[in-house]
């Protein structure tokens, strides 16, 4: 049995980020992970763990200590599990490193909520706006890395932490259409990008996966939330992704069923 167990929602991004790490370091193995199932009330015996939080994940390790947040549990990690570095250990480069991280709060905010908008009339700001999030990553990346396509010389800390959410934001290309401009200014961070997502480390989720379960978030209801007429949540676990149809793309004139959703 492992000594660390990872408490976790599939397909959150803040999960992932742990798994994509132990992957590089080769130690998937080591660290168990309990699914946590979000279209449900978390459990007594959780919320006594994390006292009363319902964020995901958290790490507990073998004698029962609690460690939250997705960043530090990635911290500690690293730290436990030395080799192989996923940071970089040079103190300029990790402080680069660190500034290219602090992207990512604001990027998965606006991402997040453009996917989870419901006003038509919204689309084109939050376009933008997510233009922009895009922009100052590629203006950073052409500063501190323009031959790339990563950050340093291989996929490392700051590639674990963003590869999840270019992942996720493939339902912004489902749902809204989103597409980066073939334009220079976006050129250096569609290279990492498509880096990041390639990369065989980061292959725990994949695109249909990721817009059949986000079906309910792309309709305004996040985290197991129910909508208006559905009787189950797009996070549901049965029946599983693979048996489901494609949803309907077209968020904002239609709201599928159950049915529809093969749900």
């Amino acid at each position: 049995m492992a000594d660390l167990t990872v408490h976790h929602i599939p397909v959150c991004p803040f999960c992932q980020r742990l798994e994509i790490l132990l992957s590089l370091k080769g130690r998937r193995r080591d660290v168990g992970f309990r699914v946590v199932d979000v279209t449900r009330p978390r459990p007594d015996w959780l919320l006594k763990k994390t006292g009363g939080s319902t964020a995901l994940p958290i790490l507990e390790t073998a004698d029962g200590r609690i460690l939250k947040e997705s960043l530090v549990i990635l911290k500690y990690l690293e730290d436990l599990y030395p080799e192989r570095a996923v940071a970089q250990r040079d103190p300029y480069r990790r402080a680069v490193e660190n500034m290219l991280t602090m992207f990512e709060a604001a990027f998965c905010t606006q991402g997040y909520g453009y996917v989870m908008n419901q006003d038509p009339g919204k689309r084109d700001a939050l376009r933008e706006s997510m233009l922009k999030q895009y922009a100052g990553l590629n203006e950073f990346l052409n500063e501190h890395a323009p031959s790339g396509p990563f950050l340093f010389e291989e996929f490392g800390w700051a590639e674990t932490v963003f590869t999840p959410l270019f992942m996720r934001f493939w339902f912004l290309e489902y749902y809204e259409e989103f597409e980066l401009p073939d334009e220079e200014a976006y050129a250096r961070v569609r290279r990492w990008r498509d880096a990041c997502v390639s990369h065989p480390a980061a292959q725990q989720v994949t695109k249909e996966q990721i817009v059949k379960l986000y079906y309910d978030y792309a309709k305004g209801a996040g985290n197991g939330e129910l909508l208006p007429g559905r009787n189950r949540s797009s996070f549901i676990f049965e029946p599983d992704w693979p048996a489901r149809p494609w949803p309907p793309s077209d968020k904002y004139r239609h709201s599928a069923t159950d049915g529809e959703l093969g749900l």
